[in-house]
């Protein structure tokens, strides 16, 4: 299985991501992690490429299309992505599509999936808000967790059309216990 998980901040993506990948038996690749863990690394040790990233990710720029598809198509390289894989957090603009498009066609594959996880805003702000409070994390007030809700909705509108239109497509109510919402996504891929 070749898929992608996609839903607004808050919706659960990585946790059901991890479920997903388990069921299916493939890596959950998060470029979130994979830039979280960039910008970690020793920088003796980083590769010109990671240290370039570093230095975006501190000035609090926006890592281009062309190294967010590098960065990506190394990680599908690796052997454990070979029989499939999940991606949460790619593609995020139709330049990333595209890429990810002709990744594929390389290889002679195509994505299987396309799991969208939808759930109401006003939820979804106060769940960020109690995490927020419980893990300290004072950037996370109202008013920014509702911008990043309004770019999701802006930026990934276009990417869901694109998936609607090839049928590729599973809309999936994010709401609920971490066991409904896998229970669901479930039955969606079953069909």
């Amino acid at each position: 299985m070749r898929m992608l998980i996609m839903g607004p901040p808050g919706a659960g993506k990585g946790t059901q991501a991890k479920g997903i990948a388990e069921r299916y038996s493939i890596p959950a690749i998060s470029t979130g992690d994979i830039f979280r863990g960039i910008a970690k690394a020793d920088p003796e040790k980083a590769s010109p490429l990671a240290l370039e990233i570093k230095q975006i990710m501190n000035s609090g720029g926006y890592i281009s299309d062309d190294i967010t598809n590098g960065i990506v198509a190394e990680r599908l390289a690796e052997p454990d992505a070979t029989n499939g894989f999940l991606l949460d957090g790619y593609p995020r603009t139709t330049g990333q599509v595209e890429a990810l498009d002709a990744h594929l066609a390389e290889k002679g594959q195509q994505l299987d999936a396309v799991v969208s996880l939808t759930a109401d805003t006003d939820e979804l702000v106060q769940r960020l808000l109690k995490r927020a409070e419980i893990e300290g994390r004072e950037d996370d007030t109202e008013d920014a967790i509702r911008t990043r809700q309004e770019t999701y909705r802006e930026q990934t509108e276009p990417l869901l059309a694109i998936y609607r239109e090839r049928g590729l497509l599973f809309e999936v109510d994010g709401m609920g216990t971490v066991d409904e919402v896998s229970q669901r996504i479930a039955d969606a891929l079953a069909k």
